[in-house]
């Protein structure tokens, strides 16, 4: 788990400046995809290579037989996943550390009394409040996970599918024949191929979810200012 620290630590800052619901995917994030992938999957997964057996004396065959079945690692592709999925979250977290700084500038301003605009985005706690351009890169980000969680389980279907089959055969040069290759622990894979593809699932409705939730949150706050304006009109 120490591979996973650095980035566990900057998700972790993000937790101040989002909603509940983007607090709810770090935390299914945190522990059932860096913490089920660091503790279990690795070693269930071990030299997937060495593990395969084929029916084959061909020098070099099993190597291209499973270059050809898994063309990357399940394991390798699910860190992938976590990185590009978790990016747009830490650029967010860059603009809004970027905002942070600028109004804190500001309330010091103030304070030497200095005729400059009053803070918009955070409160004297430095507590964030989403809205505005903070509003947009928020769903802004949103929108690339997804895109990218979208896109990873769709590439994981077509590259692998979502059960791991315990045989197939293989005709790629060099092997001379069609040959049949196993691979170990096959439903111990399945198990946790289907799992991820779950926690996947479940962290993409999240974002639906959010997404839906601000959305909803910005129309009704604009719907009542206009009411506001029209009861003093």
């Amino acid at each position: 788990m120490g591979d996973w620290g650095f980035l566990s630590t900057l998700l972790d800052k993000v937790q101040s400046h989002s909603t509940v619901i983007g607090k709810i995917w770090m935390s299914v994030l945190f522990i059932f995809r860096i913490l089920v992938l660091g503790a279990g999957v690795e070693n269930v997964w071990g030299d997937e290579r060495s593990d395969m057996v084929c029916n084959t004396q061909t020098p070099g065959c099993e190597n291209v037989c499973y270059d050809w079945k898994f063309p990357i690692s399940h394991v390798r592709f699910w860190v992938m996943q976590i990185i590009f999925v978790s990016t747009p979250t830490l650029l967010y977290l860059g603009h809004a550390i970027h905002v942070i700084h600028q109004e804190n500038k500001l309330r010091e301003m103030q304070k030497n009394k200095q005729l400059v605009k009053s803070p918009k985005y955070t409160d004297e706690n430095g507590k964030v409040q989403i809205k505005g351009r903070l509003l947009g890169s928020y769903l802004t980000q949103l929108f690339f996970k997804i895109i990218l969680e979208l896109a990873f389980i769709v590439g994981q279907y077509y590259l692998y599918g979502f059960v791991m089959v315990p045989e197939f055969h293989c005709d790629q040069s060099p092997c001379r024949l069609k040959t049949e290759c196993f691979m170990s622990r096959p439903t111990e894979k399945t198990i946790f191929i289907i799992f991820m593809l779950a926690v996947a699932c479940v962290s993409l409705a999240l974002n639906v979810l959010e997404v839906c939730y601000l959305l909803c949150r910005r129309i009704c706050s604009v719907m009542n200012s206009l009411k506001v304006r029209s009861n003093h009109a």
